[in-house]
């Protein structure tokens, strides 16, 4: 089976802007190009006072044109608080991810690490795994969790679930298309040796790639996969 046909119709569900890109954006860029449809939803985004709206509507921005470099076919925006997911009703969050997945029926989610240091990538993936229970019609048939520099490695050992991937996905052929997504993320990359550097990802990438004998690969976590 292609990576075509394994993954198909692909949601990516991203906390907040730039997650989907440091945890996925070479997967999506090689479903994209093989012509797979994929959808970017992003979660959360900054609100006043602790977020001025013109810093919100620059990173919006940048992620319109980080998902056009990806071939990201739409991106939907769900306005939660950035930062407050803790503070809002999980039904609430639970009830706007379930539509989600339902207005697009994809046949695989990619979502955040449960383990992850931030609340907000912890609820959602709750939710996400609420959104995709498979006793309603069309569910997703691959659930795979992602790795946030600077948010999953960063959490407790032996206290929260640590990433242990099992699944590689090949990116020798994409990985500049990845690095040149979060280049346009101009507000939130950083100078190395900080995680969200560009230098950092490349490590990384040649890392994950090195473990399974690729020149470049993204690593996942398998939540579930109906064969």
């Amino acid at each position: 089976m292609s990576l075509m046909q394994m993954f198909g119709r692909t949601l990516v569900i991203a906390p907040h802007p730039d997650d989907e890109v440091l945890g996925a954006g070479g997967t999506m860029a090689r479903l994209a190009q093989q012509g797979n449809d994929v959808f970017a939803a992003v979660v959360t985004e900054g609100k006043p006072p602790a977020y001025d709206r013109a810093s919100v509507v620059a990173v919006q921005a940048e992620a319109h044109e980080a998902h056009r470099i990806l071939g990201v076919r739409e991106t939907r925006w769900m306005g939660f608080p950035a930062a407050a997911l803790s503070e809002t009703p999980h039904a609430a969050l639970n009830a706007a991810l379930f539509e989600l997945v339902i207005s697009i029926a994809p046949q695989t989610l990619l979502i955040p690490f449960v383990g992850d240091m931030h609340i907000d990538h912890q609820l959602i993936f709750l939710s996400s795994l609420v959104a995709a229970r498979p006793h309603q019609p069309g569910y997703p048939t691959l659930i795979l969790a992602y790795e946030t520099v600077s948010e999953t490695n960063w959490n407790a050992p032996y206290v929260t679930p640590s990433f242990v991937p099992n699944v590689f996905v090949d990116i020798s052929e994409h990985v500049e298309r990845k690095l040149a997504a979060m280049k346009a993320f101009k507000s939130q990359v950083r100078a190395a040796p900080h995680e969200r550097s560009i230098e950092t990802l490349t490590a990384l990438a040649t890392l994950r790639g090195a473990t399974v004998l690729k020149s470049a690969a993204e690593a996942f976590v398998v939540v579930r996969h109906v064969i």
